[in-house]
């Protein structure tokens, strides 16, 4: 059974244009240090999980287009890199402490679906996103609310 998940990025860092940019259009969702989103990824996400990719901390937050877990879990190179901003000296080799999964595009929306919009839908009153202090870059969400905002975007 697929899940689906709402993955964080700010768009000025890594964007869903820059996502279709890359080679094979995967990229390693990498330097996530917050604990319960490393346990979504290491746990729960599996290959041909879909997301919905969003933008935040931007003039207009929200949904910007649909992506999919392309790999397994696995270390999270960035954390043994001393030149790295999400180096990580309790992390080894053998005993990582974060783990990443690969993420590729999957399709365009035809317009992005604003948070201001998610807001205002009734049927997404529950939605993780949209709950108070929720600040987690990567979010399970549940199969209806998934086909909402895609259909909200198409």
């Amino acid at each position: 059974m697929a899940n689906y998940w709402l993955m964080k990025s700010e768009p000025d860092v890594f964007s869903f244009d820059d996502l279709k940019k890359r080679p094979k259009k995967t990229e390693p969702w990498n330097g996530v240090r917050n604990y319960q989103a490393r346990n979504f990824m290491r746990d729960d996400m599996r290959p041909g999980d879909l997301i919905l990719f969003y933008h935040s901390s931007c003039d207009i937050p929200g949904v910007a287009g649909i992506a999919k877990v392309a790999s397994k879990a696995y270390a999270d190179e960035t954390q043994f890199d001393p030149k790295s901003e999400y180096f990580d000296p309790k992390a080894t080799r053998e005993t990582p402490r974060w783990f990443l999964v690969d993420v590729s595009f999957e399709k365009d929306l035809k317009r992005p679906v604003p948070l201001e919009e998610l807001k205002e839908e009734p049927a997404l009153a529950t939605m993780r996103l949209l709950q108070r202090g929720n600040r987690l870059s990567i979010l399970p969400v549940d199969k209806k609310e998934f086909e909402l905002i895609v259909a909200l975007g198409s």
